[in-house]
């Protein structure tokens, strides 16, 4: 039995490791990784003001010390804050701490704020505030349903878009022909914090949100065959029509991925992609999925390392009972004898 026990504490050991390992996932905001010059965080200080500020502003944007207003609970507002340093770096995670809230009741608020990585930063437009037909990505908080044929989700409803500056947005359908993913997250009026992760490396683009106030990151979108390229900037804007709300920005804080790529990849001009998706299916074939989820993206490497290893405590937790049987037999036959 000396060496079964050796073995079990073998087993328990890589468990903890691969339990650490799947947890980690999200980086859980390392300071050494931080990028303070993508970071927006109180109290704000040097927003907007002269040439060496790393973040500017435009239309009815309200920063304080606690917060950074894109609209006020007020109706046909726009506003919008932009980072002014280019970013460079191939993988990356940013997190947002956001709070959407005012006195509309059920259904009767709006629009909601869109994150943004695109080539082109403060140029005002109908998407959120922002431009349509832009370069690179989007992520759409939207909290007001526009298609009232589109019953089979629920709102406020986040999703996904790569535009290569030629997709129009579609307000009337919410985005659904060009969305590549979506959940829905009760993120409005909220009385504890609010976040959201996007992370992009490997050409993976997953968003992640923590708003039911468990300090857990719950998976929203998960895409592969995502390409950006490097040199764009990050952003958030935020729209009001007829129905308002509050949509505020407390913090974006963005980390560095340390992922190795291969020499091929480390020697092409990331400046030159163009925004695009390699999809199974186009983002049209996500109009009759009720689930608003992509459907055909395959697995992540987390998800395989999940998988096997939940196979091999299955495989552990059936050799220690096999183990017990055999000795209770061997004690039993002994008494025979």
């Amino acid at each position: 039995m000396g060496n079964f026990r050796v073995f079990l504490r073998a087993a328990l050991v890589f468990l903890i490791f691969g339990v650490c390992f799947v947890s980690c996932d999200i980086t859980d905001g390392n300071v050494e990784h931080l990028k303070r010059e993508h970071s927006l965080m109180k109290p704000y200080q040097g927003v907007g003001s002269g040439h060496s500020s790393q973040w500017d502003f435009w239309g009815n944007t309200l920063v304080t010390s606690s917060y950074v207003r894109l609209t006020p609970d007020e109706r046909s507002k726009q506003g919008s804050i932009w980072n002014t340093v280019p970013c460079h770096l191939k993988d990356w995670e940013m997190h947002v701490q956001f709070k959407i809230h005012g006195s509309g009741k059920k259904n009767l608020h709006g629009d909601g704020i869109a994150l943004w990585y695109t080539k082109d930063r403060l140029h005002p437009g109908p998407v959120f505030g922002n431009q349509d037909q832009f370069l690179g990505l989007a992520i759409f908080l939207d909290t007001f349903r526009n298609d009232l044929h589109g019953m089979d989700r629920s709102f406020p409803f986040i999703s996904a878009m790569v535009n290569n500056g030629s997709v129009n947005y579609d307000h009337g359908k919410d985005g659904r022909s060009s969305e590549l993913g979506g959940c829905s997250a009760e993120i409005r009026n909220r009385d504890h914090d609010t976040y959201l992760a996007i992370r992009y490396s490997r050409e993976r683009l997953t968003v992640m949100i923590d708003v039911e106030d468990k300090n857990e990151w719950k998976e929203c979108i998960d895409i592969g065959g995502v390409r950006l390229p490097t040199g764009y900037f990050f952003g958030a804007s935020a729209a009001t029509g007829d129905l308002s709300d509050n949509h505020d920005i407390i913090s974006m804080k963005l980390y560095q991925l340390m992922v190795e790529h291969s020499p091929e990849e480390e020697n092409q001009d990331w400046t030159k992609i163009e925004p695009s998706v390699s999809l199974l299916k186009s983002p049209k074939d996500n109009i009759d999925d009720p689930t608003g989820n992509f459907r055909g993206t395959p697995l992540t490497g987390w998800k395989v390392f999940l998988l096997l290893l939940c196979a091999l405590l299955g495989i552990v937790v059936c050799a220690v009972v096999g183990a017990v049987v055999f000795q209770k037999r061997q004690e039993r036959n002994k008494r025979f004898y």
